[in-house]
């Protein structure tokens, strides 16, 4: 699992597989309007984008994850 945030859009991503292949996502979800799953054509969970990821995430996890 590997975690990058961009504080240029307030967006955050948890990458569950990495790389995430051209193509690979097939489909996604919207949790909310914060929240989107991204899922491979098998089910499996690829990541999870959290957008104004400052008003969601706590601050401590947002300095310590990797810069988009």
């Amino acid at each position: 699992m590997e975690f990058e945030y961009d504080k240029d859009v307030d967006a955050a991503y948890i990458y569950f597989e990495r790389p995430i292949k051209d193509k690979q996502v097939k489909n996604t979800i919207e949790l909310n309007e914060n929240i989107i799953l991204d899922f491979d054509g098998n089910g499996k969970l690829l990541g999870v984008e959290i957008l104004d990821a400052s008003k969601i995430l706590n601050k401590e996890a947002l300095v310590k994850a990797k810069a988009a």
